[in-house]
Parts: C-alpha cells; sequence; structure tokens
C-alpha cells in the first residue's frame, strides 16, 4: 500500500532521519475535556505557565492519581507567582478534569496516568486512523506556525520541561505517548486560538483510542523512543529559535513516521 500524502493525494518521498541538536531542558502536559464542555478560553501568560507546569507534574505523576496537590499558597512560593494565578491554573485544571477540588480540603488529582481505552467524545470514538491523520496534517503544521509567532519564551521554556520528561523516558512506550500528547497540548496552546485548542484536545482525544495505544505497544521499542526523543529535540530547538520553516517541516515528518506505523498494521 503506497503512502498517501494527505494534502495533495501524492506519494510522498521517504523521510529523512532527522539528527540531535544541543540538549535541551524543561517540561508540560496533555488536557481532555469532558463531552459538550465549553472551548479551552485563552488566559494570561503567567496563568498558562502554571497550568503547564502542574499538568506536566500531574501526567508524568509526579502527583499520582487521587493525590492531594500542595495548597494554593505552597504551590505560589514553588513557582514565584501570586495565590490568585494559582486559583485560576487550578480552575483551568479542573474544567480540563485532571483534578478535582473539594471545599476545605483542597485539590486531588483525577488524572488516569494509564490512560483510558475509551474515548471521551463520541466524535473522537467514530474516527479511524486515516480520518485522523487527515486532520493532523490539516492542524499541525499551522499549529506549530501560530505557536512560534505567539509563545512567550516561559511557554517555551515550559515545553523544554516537557521535552525533558520525554528524553527521561527508556522503554515505558505509555508514558512516552503520554507526554508527546502534551508536548503537542501544548504548541496548541500556544496558539492562542481557542478555537483551534478545542480542535485539538478532540485530536488528542480521538489518538488515545484502542487501536493506537495498541499498535504503540507493539512498534515503540527503545530503539525508536530514542529516535523520536532526537526528532523532538530537534523540533523543540527550531520552535525557541523562531524557525517557522524548520519547525513545520519536522510537524510533517512526524505525520510521515505515524502513517508508516498505521501502514504496518495492515
Amino acid at each position: 500500500m503506497p503512502i498517501i500524502d494527505l494534502a495533495r493525494g501524492t506519494g510522498y518521498p521517504a523521510p529523512a532521519r532527522l539528527g540531535s541538536n544541543e540538549e535541551m531542558q524543561d517540561v508540560t502536559i496533555p488536557t481532555r475535556r469532558p463531552t459538550g464542555a465549553a472551548a479551552e478560553p485563552v488566559v494570561g501568560t503567567t496563568v498558562q505557565y502554571v497550568i503547564d507546569t502542574l499538568a506536566m507534574r500531574i501526567v508524568s505523576q509526579e502527583y499520582d492519581t487521587d493525590e492531594r496537590l500542595p495548597s494554593e499558597r505552597q504551590l505560589a512560593q514553588d513557582l514565584g507567582v501570586a495565590r490568585n494565578t494559582v486559583r485560576e491554573a487550578l480552575d483551568q485544571l479542573e474544567a480540563r478534569g485532571m483534578i478535582r477540588r473539594r471545599a476545605g480540603s483542597g485539590s486531588f488529582v483525577t488524572y488516569d496516568a494509564g490512560g483510558s481505552s475509551e474515548s471521551l467524545s463520541p466524535v473522537a470514538a467514530e474516527t479511524g486512523p486515516l480520518h485522523l491523520q487527515v486532520v493532523r496534517s490539516i492542524l499541525e503544521p499551522e499549529m506549530v506556525r501560530l505557536a512560534i509567532i505567539n509563545m512567550s519564551p516561559r511557554r517555551i521554556e515550559a515545553l523544554g520541561e516537557t521535552l525533558s520528561q520525554m528524553e527521561a523516558v527508556q522503554a515505558d512506550a505509555n508514558a512516552f505517548v503520554r507526554l508527546e500528547e502534551e508536548f503537542h497540548r501544548q504548541i496548541a496552546s500556544g496558539t492562542d486560538n481557542p478555537l483551534l485548542i478545542a480542535c485539538y484536545n478532540l485530536v488528542i482525544d480521538a489518538r488515545r483510542q484502542a487501536f493506537r495505544a495498541a499498535m504503540y505497544r507493539r512498534h515503540l521499542t527503545p530503539s525508536r523512543i530514542a529516535i523520536y526523543q532526537r526528532s523532538y529535540n530537534a523540533l523543540f530547538n527550531a520552535i525557541a529559535a523562531r524557525d517557522i520553516e524548520e519547525a513545520t517541516e519536522f510537524m510533517k515528518l512526524a505525520l510521515i513516521e505515524d502513517q508508516k506505523l498505521l501502514l504496518q498494521e495492515d
């Protein structure tokens, strides 16, 4: 079966392997929304930094499921922000379904690091592999372009933290996939476009279907994880350098690699 050019219907050339760049630092997280929830609002840069930092800690299981988060006062001191900034970030994380806030008790992690095989959205549940790839090919190159234009240095720093978490994974395919989703979610958030963010949350939802999890268990070996880590390092370097052309090319190559995995499933 030939590799399909999702944008033009022609064959793709074989993608080149991406090389490793300078060692990077820093992190972030994935987001999911219950069916029928409103689009994620655009928030201030400092609030977004707190959201990304806490979400990354949750996804990487620094804060485990059902664990109580530090108090707002502690988080504010830890992150160097005001308490009302932490409170607004916690509101957003609760809206995403990552935490639950209990009056008088604090905030507790509800995010399931193991990932659910059931999609939260009926639309995502009905989305097949090819449909998912088509939508990703439309959204992701433009998404990274807009993110490079709009992301603040602090949000790029948070993206780098997520990359560091990804680079620490050696053989755990599920952990790598969770952090990969968060890396992409942060890029979507960096566009500051609430409609695009909502659309990409749906893409993340569709990516968490059972067929994709099974595919990664079979194909995401330690050696392939290492290849992806080098690729994401190069992508991050392009984003940090505000190199739109290079970053969009990396996104396209990543889509090709995913499509090749899907073809191996046929």
